[in-house]
């Protein structure tokens, strides 16, 4: 029916006067069925036709009871003088303003956002022209002109922005129409200068509050309440535990991100944020063995740390507000007595006064605040570790530049600088240092360059020769012991087509021993060229020491091992006598340490393939090369290097050695060089050492620095499956709430050893079996249910955060699971049921629903990450659609039980953990029609549950949303 039609009946209705009932039935009579009344524009007409007079009609306005949606978007009435028809669509809006709802199309529901949005902007302008003619009638001295047309306004717009409904579609519509939303905000803009101006102090307040509601619906989803009443977070402790212990290498950034994931997950106020972070710190250095790893701790608390916080200063909003949250963490920390004086007693100085020193010079401090702080703190004359590190930062800047020069100019320089650092503890404060500021790697580099640049020497004197030995030696000792310490991956450069690899390089990963890495001693790099074999064998076996000059030393270390091996036989033969070996080791170590480094590894190997009756010459070699040296040395530094050759030695030996059950002693230190080697007691199961060390752990409620170690050992020998498995058995077993909470802080932070490849095990293995099998739902119950729900959310969210970062250098040297089975268990080509589906469907009373996922409709499995366009051949992308899809088939199943109330809890979770818009978040492989069924469980259907689990970045994301909100 044509609109003049439409103008007609309204006509007729007024005419015959009526009823609104009446208008009802008569307009179902005139109007075919499936016409809606929206494209009539019904709600315009009636009001068009009510506004006509002086004043409204109020038997056409009651019309308006009937219409299935109320009439916002048609308020383009803006003659505000007449105030009569003011009132009368205050009034319609009064009436509908707090039971808006639609249960048609998404199109028909993201039509009322927008409609709600026109009436936001109409009521602000009738509230500024209500407050202009207000302020022009006091000027005037009628006060009562606009002051009753304003209180309705504000009363009005207050009950329609009080409802959390109403906001959330506003919300919606804000994003669909972004210039109406700035209409909007210039409206409000101009309203606040007009009620400044106010003198009734109740309209100004109440206008106040609605203005802060409406600039609070843009982020009314990043409102979190923090944990005001804990003082402990045992994942951040444990967290900057297991980096100092195990990871001074790596990169602040992913430290950074994962931080501040934790805090926003934890809702951690920032004073205790940051005051766990130094407490950590503490503990770390109380408890770090002595020697290289009481440095390592040093470096980290005073040079990674400062600079950590000041990238952290970046994530929140004032710069002056992050200044006093560390002020205010500075004061707690000066509370903690017992803390600090066991700090001070370990390391021999006033810890928290360098500590202050440093976050002021990183700017982390205001100038007042540092001044009173000061004065808190004692003063220590005393130069222990954490004042030598501190000083060793600008010089290793300053060696780096030494190291730019060009060798061949002044090498006796050089190598006075090189002796220097190899003096007492210098090289492991220099290494710390440069480590914790991420300039270790081009430490290593430039030791690389030295180490090449030494290999060769043409046309040299005897004592050129030697300087030229002693570079080449220390720095390829100096290079084992980073690699040691430090991890491999320090020393690799990038690969790089075209150049050639430097000979150090091609050593450590061809030739050099180290944990989890089995070497073949037949391999062609232990097999050099015979000539050179032989005469290296003849030199050290005829010479009375090694000849420096024209020595291509690289070309000796790799030509050592076959050169080892030929003396062994001869041994062995009884060509040769002790003495003989005696002196031929001597000479081997006389000079040069490295030699002795490279046959050592070539020994290590060597050993592994032999007999239990034909090791003991093999050893009985190791023990020469690694005791005492019965000739005279007659190059420099000769007892520095010798203690940096017998730390690698024992580095290198460690596994072998206990495998043999052999014991060599090592000249000693005074300093255990592997403290956190061979933890794990023996002849115990693996599995019992888990969970006696996870109890102690979690009655002690946070995580030391050895609990670490024997975690990550357990974690490598039993594999992540093994690993996670028995964790969340454990974690299970838990019946009181706050065990079962800490029990989650603490496993959170334990899966950070390889959080990606636990993440993948318990999304993809675990998870779905407790929720596919009903004998097991049992244990899902709470506590223990909402506890491994949680934990499944922090895991999802930090590893799918991360996944597109690199690995650790600690995660990197354990095995990858194959992407193959990530694939085979979830296939990417659809056609094939994959094994969840069929999971499912045991399950489930009707088979054919879940059989595979193409046997859902196309709009019951499309999510948000479709749309995105997300690689799905990603193993973890691939592990999450499928959780998701197995979250959307248990809340459409018949069955309810432990597992929909654990699914609940996990939807509850995620909602709690994410910032404002889902995009890019786990959420987005969610399936669309998830959304409808979430609502119909009583503690997910609220507004802003809808917003937070959907991606309103997408059309089809808002439509969804506002579909589900309207019904409501």
């Amino acid at each position: 029916m044509k609109v003049v039609n439409l103008k007609q009946a309204i006509l007729q209705a007024w005419k015959e006067r009526w009823s609104d009932y009446q208008w009802a039935i008569n307009m179902k009579k005139f109007f075919p069925r499936g016409a809606t009344w929206d494209i009539l524009n019904l709600a315009e007409a009636l009001l068009e036709q009510a506004m006509i007079g002086p004043s409204p009609n109020p038997l056409i306005l009651s019309y308006l009871k009937w219409y299935p949606t109320p009439p916002c978007s048609q308020l383009s009435f803006d003659d505000f003088s007449r105030d009569l028809c003011v009132q009368a669509l205050l009034d319609i809006m009064d009436m509908f303003c707090d039971r808006l709802s639609c249960h048609g199309k998404a199109e028909e529901c993201i039509g009322l956002c927008r409609a709600l949005l026109s009436a936001l902007h109409w009521l602000l302008r009738c509230t500024a022209a209500s407050a202009e003619r207000l302020q022009e009638g006091l000027e005037a001295g009628t006060p009562a002109t606009g002051e009753k047309q304003l209180a309705l306004c504000l009363q009005c717009l207050e009950k329609t922005l009080s409802s959390t409904k109403n906001r959330a579609l506003l919300h919606i519509a804000k994003l669909e129409e972004a210039s109406s939303w700035t209409a909007i905000e210039h409206c409000l803009l101009k309203l606040g200068e007009i009620l400044a101006n106010l003198s009734n102090p109740q309209l100004r307040s109440q206008a106040e509050q609605c203005g802060t509601l409406i600039r609070s619906i843009p982020s009314m989803l990043s409102v979190h309440s923090e944990q005001l009443h804990k003082t402990g977070f045992p994942t951040i402790h444990a967290l900057i535990l297991l980096e100092g212990t195990m990871n001074l290498t790596g990169e602040m950034q992913p430290l950074v991100e994962q931080l501040m994931m934790v805090k926003r997950m934890q809702h951690i106020p920032t004073p205790l944020f940051v005051l766990e972070i130094w407490k950590a710190c503490f503990v770390g250095l109380i408890e770090s063995p002595e020697g290289t790893q009481e440095l390592k701790w040093t470096a980290f608390t005073y040079l990674k740390i400062p600079q950590v916080l000041v990238k952290l200063k970046k994530y929140f909003h004032g710069e002056k507000d992050f200044t006093e949250d560390v002020n205010s963490a500075f004061e707690f920390l000066l509370k903690l007595t017992p803390l600090l004086d066991k700090a001070d007693q370990r390391c021999n100085c006033d810890c928290t006064n360098f500590l202050l020193q440093e976050c002021n010079k990183q700017g982390l401090l205001s100038e007042v605040n540092f001044a009173i702080l000061l004065k808190s703190s004692e003063n220590a004359n005393i130069q222990p570790n954490p004042g030598l590190i501190l000083r060793a930062e600008p010089t290793v800047t300053n060696i780096l530049k030494t190291m730019d020069a060009d060798h061949s100019k002044s090498p006796e320089g050089l190598l006075g600088v090189l002796g220097h650092m190899l003096s007492g503890k210098s090289l492991d404060l220099l290494l710390a240092a440069a480590a914790a500021t991420g300039k270790l790697k081009s430490f290593a580099r430039k030791f690389i360059n030295l180490n090449e640049f030494t290999t060769h020497g043409s046309g040299e004197s005897t004592k050129t020769a030697s300087v030229r030995a002693l570079l080449f030696d220390i720095s390829f000792l100096m290079l084992c012991h980073v690699a040691q310490t430090y991890g491999s991956e320090v020393i690799l450069s990038e690969a790089s087509s075209g150049e050639e690899v430097p000979f150090f390089e091609t050593w450590m990963q061809t030739c050099m021993p180290e944990e989890g890495k089995i070497l073949n001693p037949d391999h062609p790099c232990f097999r050099p060229d015979s000539t050179k074999v032989e005469s290296l064998v003849a030199l050290l076996n005829n010479s009375s020491e090694m000849k420096l000059v024209q020595m291509k030393w690289h070309e000796a270390c790799l030509s050592i091992s076959a050169a080892i091996l030929e003396i062994l036989n001869a041994w062995e033969n009884g060509v040769l006598a002790f003495e003989s070996i005696q002196k031929i080791t001597d000479n081997i170590k006389g000079k040069v340490c490295s030699l002795a480094v490279c046959a050592v590894a070539w020994l290590v190997a060597h050993v592994r393939m032999l007999g239990l009756d034909e090791r003991e010459k093999s050893l009985q070699m190791i023990r020469q090369l690694a005791g005492p040296l019965y000739s005279e040395n007659t190059l420099q530094f000769y007892n520095e290097r010798v203690v940096i050759m017998n730390s690698i030695l024992e580095h290198m030996c460690a596994d072998v050695l206990q495998q043999t059950a052999t014991q060599i002693k090592f000249p000693s230190t005074g300093v255990d060089t592997m403290p956190y080697w061979n933890l794990l007691p023996p002849k115990r199961p693996i599995k019992e050492v888990l969970t006696d060390i996870f109890a102690k752990v979690l009655e002690k409620g946070w995580v030391d620095s050895r609990s670490i170690h024997i975690l990550d050992t357990l974690l490598h020998m039993g594999g992540v499956y093994w690993f996670c498995n028995n964790l969340i058995k454990e974690l299970l077993k838990e019946t009181r709430k706050e065990h079962t909470l800490r029990a989650v802080q603490l496993l959170y932070s334990i899966f950070c050893l390889d959080m990606q490849q636990v993440t993948l095990v318990l999304l993809g293995h675990i998870l779905p079996g407790l929720l596919t099998d009903s004998s097991k739902w049992h244990s899902l119950m709470d506590p223990p249910g909402t506890a491994l729900a949680k934990l499944a959310v922090w895991c999802a969210l930090s590893s799918y955060s991360s996944h597109k970062g690199q690995a650790s250098s600690r995660q990197k040297k354990r095995h990858r699971e194959d992407i193959e089975d990530y694939i085979s268990l979830f296939p990417v080509e659809d056609m094939q049921p994959s094994k969840l589906m069929r999971l499912l469907s045991s399950n489930e009373d009707d088979a054919n629903i879940l059989s595979s996922p193409t046997d859902r409709s196309m709009n019951s499995s499309l999510s948000a990450s479709q749309l995105h366009t997300v690689n799905m051949r990603d193993p973890l992308n691939r592990v999450l659609a499928n959780l998701f899809l197995l979250i959307s088939s248990i809340l459409g199943s018949r069955t309810a039980g432990p597992h929909t109330q654990f699914v609940q809890w996990f939807m509850e979770e995620c909602v709690d953990c994410l910032e404002q818009d889902s995009r890019g978040s786990i959420l987005q492989f969610m399936p669309f029609t998830t959304v409808s069924e979430l609502v119909k469980v009583s503690a997910m259907s609220s507004p802003k549950v809808v917003l937070a689990i959907t991606d309103l970045s997408l059309p089809l994301g808002r439509q969804v949303a506002a579909k589900a909100i309207a019904a409501l």
